[in-house]
């Protein structure tokens, strides 16, 4: 007859397997639904500034550049007050977003994902109007392989940086209202200062989102709510989404070359 204790060391280990290869297919999720939300934002992005912008100036509403036009779309998006519709719907939705997860279903918060995706990808198309196409490409790479090696390290790590997380946010409120401010005030410097500490705020949330995805599945994985869990990737999808985009726009003061 087995003893008790064996009974009990079998029943935990089965158990943590279980965990185990539930988390592999939750983080699987995760950051797959984060790259199908990247994917649309992208597609908006470039499809939006293919209307927006023209090298034949008799299609031309103004012109930004050597060779370089807005068309009608464009300057309307752009130039026009409908600018900040387009530059503050992002926040908006984020907001409503997470005021309606609770009642969402799992099937609705991922269609309430991409659709946000697809609206940030119209909010950033001005990157096009503004930077070469190459720098577009090269501060993205730049972050891709950033963001993988912080978010590998926060997946890794048995440091408990939980605690990071309210100065955080409490840094990512700042910047939020220091590029509001600036918005008016159009100070380089106070921008490249705004740049700086956002690189470097986001490189802290992505360690910090991800091991807080993985500790979230690891506590509520033993209650077997699907539909909880599938709504909480969701959200971890969108909080890393947030932490790559941010970081790529920050880097991009940096290191984008301007047309």
């Amino acid at each position: 007859m087995a003893e008790p204790r064996t009974i009990r060391t079998a029943q935990i280990g089965a158990r943590t397997v279980e965990i185990d290869e539930g988390l592999r297919a939750h983080m699987n999720m995760v950051y797959g639904l984060m790259s199908v939300g990247m994917l649309l934002t992208a597609a908006a992005a470039w499809a939006i500034s293919g209307l927006a912008l023209t090298t034949d100036p008799t299609a031309a509403a103004a012109q930004i550049g050597t060779d370089r036009y807005l068309t009608a779309f464009g300057a309307a998006i752009y130039a026009s007050p409908l600018r900040w519709v387009v530059m503050f719907l992002p926040l908006v939705l984020v907001f409503a977003f997470g005021a309606m997860i609770n009642r969402l279903s799992a099937a609705g918060a991922q269609l309430f994902f991409y659709v946000f995706a697809a609206t940030m990808g119209v909010s950033i198309s001005w990157i096009f109007a503004v930077f070469t196409g190459y720098s577009i490409v090269q501060t993205f790479l730049i972050t891709a392989i950033a963001f993988a090696g912080l978010s590998l390290w926060g997946y890794t790590t048995r440091r408990d940086i939980s605690g990071w997380g309210s100065f955080l946010i409490m840094g990512v409120i700042g910047l939020l209202v220091a590029s509001i401010v600036n918005i008016f005030l159009g100070s380089g410097v106070v921008q490249m200062a705004i740049s700086a500490l956002g690189v470097l705020i986001f490189a802290g949330l992505t360690a910090y989102d991800t091991q807080n995805i993985k500790n979230t599945y690891i506590a509520h994985a033993h209650h077997g709510d699907r539909e909880w869990l599938a709504k909480a990737g969701i959200m971890g999808a969108l909080n890393l989404y947030l932490d790559f985009i941010n970081m790529f726009m920050f880097l991009l003061q940096f290191l984008g070359n301007r047309e």
